[in-house]
């Protein structure tokens, strides 16, 4: 492996807040950062990928190879959260099982817009159309996850309430303001896009750190009761991530050989849902224990891949 790129990671400033974030909570600080601005800072974030990815879109001509990275994108989400299933289902209630697979079959917005921070530092760009990818690999992991505990579910009391599941999972706000932003980005021209450069390019990277800082915090919360259920969850959440993201680093080859867009795919397989798959499970899955699929993703499998997950799949797509 890549010792010197995954040194130059581990001494990523955004990563480093991260990691006192953690350091904090065990220090039991009272260092926290307002709901209201942590919020702001998630819908920056997205709107500043979006509008981005917009921007580089608007210059990227429709080829067969991004309708086949789209669908390449889609399957990703559907197929993970169906083998996942049955390897949790093993050692969990289908409720868990279905969740946690929901999960880890969808992606996180946060994970990738660190992954467009890491491809900068590697003076890489990140093409438009997979910011589109990534916002349509947000819903498929949930309804899968959803079919799956239908069919296994033996509790007539515990029937899930489909359509609302469906119409949050396609309207949940991260989703619509990184399509919309990136819908404005496409129909903006340069000029119009140089106005609020300053906005979306120059503090973005500031803005991460701080957002960072905020999730170390909320992780280090959340592992603290986190290792109570025991070995099994744990190991998950580290090994399957690395699998995944190591294999669609492959088989992300077939599709295009673009090392940017190789390298997201397998950040993405990588990536879990702490948002949007607990908003949903929340609603339709009460059933299901938050105390699994809420820290499994946030608190273990983010760290590893913005830790040693990143230089391993980049690694990856420039050996294969």
């Amino acid at each position: 492996m890549n010792f010197n790129l995954l040194i130059e990671n581990l001494t990523n400033p955004a990563l480093l807040f991260f990691v006192l974030g953690i350091v904090a909570v065990y220090l039991k600080s009272d260092l926290e950062i307002p709901p209201n601005s942590s919020k702001f800072i998630s819908l920056y974030l997205l709107f500043s990928i979006g509008f981005k990815g917009g921007q580089e879109l608007s210059h990227e001509t429709l080829t067969s190879e991004i309708g086949w990275s789209m669908l390449l994108g889609i399957s990703i989400s559907s197929l993970i959260p169906f083998y996942t299933f049955f390897i949790l289902k093993k050692k969990l209630n289908v409720f868990d099982a279905g969740a946690i697979a929901a999960a880890y079959g969808s992606v996180s917005a946060v994970t990738f817009v660190t992954a467009v921070s890491f491809l900068e530092s590697q003076q890489l760009t990140l093409h438009g159309h997979m910011v589109a990818i990534m916002a349509l690999m947000e819903s498929p992991a949930i309804i899968v996850g959803l079919i799956l505990i239908s069919v296994y579910n033996k509790d007539d009391s515990q029937k899930i309430q489909k359509r609302a599941v469906l119409t949050h999972s396609l309207t949940n706000g991260s989703v619509l303001l990184i399509l919309g932003s990136l819908v404005i980005g496409f129909l903006a021209n340069a000029k119009q896009a140089e106005g609020i450069k300053p906005f979306t390019n120059d503090l973005f990277k500031g803005f991460l750190a701080i957002f960072l800082l905020d999730m170390g915090i909320t992780s280090g919360r959340k592992l603290k009761s986190f290792f109570s259920f025991g070995w099994f969850p744990f190991v998950f959440a580290i090994i399957i991530p690395l699998i995944n993201g190591c294999f669609f680093a492959i088989v992300s080859s077939f599709v295009t050989s673009d090392i940017t867009n190789r390298f997201i795919f397998a950040v993405l397989a990588a990536s879990a849902s702490y948002i949007a798959v607990p908003a949903a499970m929340k609603i339709t899955v009460p059933k299901a224990n938050p105390g699994l699929y809420l820290p499994m993703p946030l608190a273990v499998t983010f760290p590893i891949n913005i830790t040693i997950g990143m230089p391993i799949y980049f690694l990856v797509v420039q050996l294969f």
